[in-house]
């Protein structure tokens, strides 16, 4: 017994929702699409979890969250699919996968068949069991990757009023939630083994400054040091959580929040996998022709560093997402994958994002102060790769982010830190082709104005070289005509 589609999405968190819209887009017919997701809801943003869904007055809920209201788009509830014919196969795990015969498993013995399957199988969190930690099953013990968890979480904060909260890990479900946390007036502890917060992303210096905010907050940290042991009571409910370096240190809830595993079991000898995901081409395609795979789990090349990537956030898995679906119904039309990273994030009064790569030299700028615009530079072999900015308007982010995907030269780095954000509003305001020779500091915003993408001049002296050869060549034949009929 069985069922057949011409596409399938396997999974069905935030990528399986920007697809399910591209497609009606795109004109899926009816009862040609099909969802199957582990979870008994339809996709939803997941950044709300760690935002909206833990705040103690008016918490955000379902159906408020359902995608695309992420990108103030269409909220897709239950019923929109159901208008559009696309099917929901919901608390369903399927259990193995035939990518040569192009068929799904599930655990209640249905098989499923496709033309066309997407990969929306996210991650997973990474448990302390896989640290050596025992305890990840006590009711107060919580990880925040899903809508269950994330219930869960809530309910331990409604009863440790007060009390006291260990969060471990430093990312971003550490930092998020502990803002979260203090705002549900619990006191929190944060450790974790890196010497700052958000020790991938941040610089110590901008790290500091939010440390210092949340400290001011109540936050304490714990750094340079892992858990290593739990106590329990006789209801096995944590009660104390022990670290490495010897604290002890009392606990009404836990948070644990130390990294993801992208969920590739099921295609793992069948598809080529790469840095942990999916490997896939620039128009999301893996090794099988007849699949995708987008989101945290897709491995792809990101085109302005020439490498390939597997980046875990909403807006890699949104963009990725219509992208394969472009590229599927209409593969002529559709080009590569042209992504540039972005990452941000929403804490307290903070609002900060991020474009590109954190590697090479960091230069910061602005006042690193609560309230105030700030940010940083990264700079590799000359080029800008990277700008950091928060507390920026609209206009601002989007001017650093054109700034960063057109990498200009960067000739002197005291004056980048000077003129700050200018640098990157300059940079966009007026780029034409930059002269590679060493100027003066004080040339710095000039010279940053000559700069574009390093194609767009390439064109151009490729088609004015076109046309003085395609001259040449008539020319010739048209002299070597007239001496033809002359001998």
């Amino acid at each position: 017994m069985g069922r057949a589609f011409v596409y399938v999405i396997l999974g069905g968190g935030v990528a399986a929702g920007y697809a399910a819209l591209e497609f009606t887009r795109r004109g899926v017919s009816e009862g040609e699409l099909c969802i199957i997701s582990e979870e008994p809801v339809a996709p939803y943003e997941r950044p709300a979890l760690s935002k909206g869904f833990l705040l103690p007055e008016s918490p955000a809920r379902l159906p408020s969250f359902h995608t695309c209201v992420g990108e103030n788009d269409e909220k897709l509830t239950p019923k929109w699919y159901k208008e559009h014919g696309i099917e929901l196969v919901l608390g369903t795990r399927v259990k193995s996968v035939d990518v040569r015969r192009k068929t799904l498993l599930s655990s209640t013995g249905e098989t499923i068949s496709y033309k066309f399957l997407i990969i929306a199988t996210g991650a997973r969190a990474l448990k302390l069991e896989e640290f050596g930690v025992e305890g990840s099953d006590a009711e107060n013990v919580c990880y925040l990757r899903d809508l269950s968890d994330a219930n869960r979480l809530a309910t331990a904060i409604q009863s440790s009023a007060n009390g006291n909260a260990v969060v471990i890990g430093g990312g971003y479900i550490g930092m998020e939630c502990a803002a979260s946390l203090v705002i549900n007036k619990i006191n929190v502890t944060m450790v974790f083994p890196e010497a700052h917060c958000m020790a991938r992303l941040f610089t110590p210096k901008i790290a500091s400054l939010y440390e210092d905010y949340y400290r001011a907050k109540g936050v304490e940290f714990i750094k340079g040091t892992v858990l290593t042991s739990f106590e329990f009571d006789s209801n096995k409910k944590v009660t104390a959580v022990n670290l490495k370096d010897g604290n002890h240190l009392p606990a009404d809830v836990v948070v644990v929040g130390i990294g993801i595993r992208p969920n590739t079991s099921l295609f793992e000898g069948q598809l080529t996998i790469e840095k942990g995901g999916i490997k896939v081409n620039s128009k999301m395609q893996s090794s099988d022709s007849s699949v995708y795979a987008i989101g945290d789990v897709a491995t792809f090349p990101v085109k302005l560093f020439g490498e390939m990537r597997r980046l875990e956030h909403v807006d890699s898995a949104r963009k990725s997402a219509r992208h394969a679906v472009s590229a599927i119904m209409e593969p002529e039309k559709t080009g590569e994958f042209d992504y540039l990273p972005f990452f941000y994030s929403r804490v307290f009064a903070f609002s900060w994002q991020f474009y590109g790569d954190p590697v090479g030299e960091v230069v910061h700028f602005g006042e690193f102060e609560e309230g105030k615009t700030f940010g940083a530079y990264w700079i590799k072999k000359g080029h800008l790769v990277g700008s950091f900015l928060e507390g920026g308007s609209q206009e601002e982010y989007e001017t650093i982010s054109k700034a960063t995907r057109l990498k200009p030269a960067v000739t002197d780095v005291e004056e980048l830190g000077r003129v700050g954000l200018e640098y990157a509003e300059t940079v966009v305001s007026q780029h034409v082709v930059p002269e590679v020779k060493d100027v003066p500091s004080s040339e710095l915003v000039r010279q940053a104005s000559r700069v574009v993408m390093m194609e767009k001049p390439l064109y151009v002296w490729h088609a004015a070289t076109g046309v003085i050869v395609a001259a040449s060549v008539a020319a010739f034949a048209f002299w070597y005509g007239r001496r033809r009929r002359r001998w």
